[in-house]
């Protein structure tokens, strides 16, 4: 059965992703956040929150700042938000699930956990929080962009004509079409709870370089750089199988390796 869904985050990567995907799936609308859009918000069954404030990134928490707790707190019993959480909460090591210690060291990191528990108290057995992986896939261009992911990083070394020596490290990485099935799955089979949503395996980075790399011609003349040794220490992968269970979706590294290879070609061809 189609579902109402307002996505927030018009011009982010996550949000116009998802719309992209969501569309023809279920009746869909995307906006920008604001004050005007929380009066409507119970016209929909489910909310998907990609916008963001600056603030709520940098500094110490405010409800104000805080666009999922303004949503949740207006939300009647039959509007569900899905709250697009992070594994950044997490200390970095192996197989994380969702019991694992919490670790969270910046602001960022403690105002998604200081989320996580406003909407808990609010939905409590109807939440659905998501602590996600680094999600793969094309960005458009964006000036206003908050976040800078490994591929935003990855990029920005090639151009200078560097790339990272990496040898046993490893993170754990999800096309963004793969993400698109779990929300879609999720929804469909009206799942809640606290879930890892990940390709819940070592993904290492020399391996996911290569791909990204693939059809760039002048691969072979990049300096290599070592890692520091604070960076060496933030491998990490997320166990995703409470998740599985509940979507019988499967999830594997080949449609990662699709969406890097045809990124691959969008940055060097």
């Amino acid at each position: 059965m189609k579902k109402k869904i307002l996505i927030f985050g018009k011009n982010s990567f996550i949000g116009s992703s998802l719309y992209t995907f969501l569309k023809n799936k279920h009746f869909v609308k995307i906006e920008s956040f604001n004050l005007k859009s929380l009066k409507k918000l119970n016209k929909f069954d489910y909310i998907i929150n990609c916008a963001i404030n600056k603030k709520y990134i940098n500094e110490v928490y405010s409800k104000d700042n805080d666009f999922d707790f303004n949503i949740v707190k207006n939300l009647n019993e039959n509007t569900n938000l899905i709250f697009l959480s992070s594994r950044k909460i997490y200390k970095p090591k192996a197989n994380i699930y969702e019991g694992s210690k919490i670790n969270c060291l910046n602001n960022y990191e403690k105002n998604k956990y200081k989320t996580e528990k406003k909407i808990l108290s609010i939905k409590k057995d109807k939440s659905i929080i998501l602590r996600i992986s680094n999600i793969i896939g094309f960005k458009k261009n964006n000036p206003r962009r908050a976040h800078h992911t490994y591929i935003d990083y990855l990029i920005s070394k090639i151009k200078k004509g560097e790339l990272i020596l990496n040898h046993n490290e490893f993170k754990d990485f999800l096309d963004i079409n793969t993400f698109s099935k779990i929300i879609d799955a999720i929804i469909k089979k009206k799942v809640f709870g606290i879930y890892n949503v990940s390709m819940g395996k070592k993904v290492h980075l020399r391996e996911l370089n290569n791909w990204l790399l693939n059809s760039n011609k002048n691969k072979k003349k990049l300096k290599f750089i070592k890692l520091k040794n604070k960076e060496k220490n933030q491998s990490f992968y997320l166990n995703n199988s409470k998740l599985k269970k509940k979507i019988n979706l499967e999830i594997n590294i080949n449609q990662l390796q699709k969406e890097c290879i045809k990124l691959s070609k969008k940055f060097f061809y």
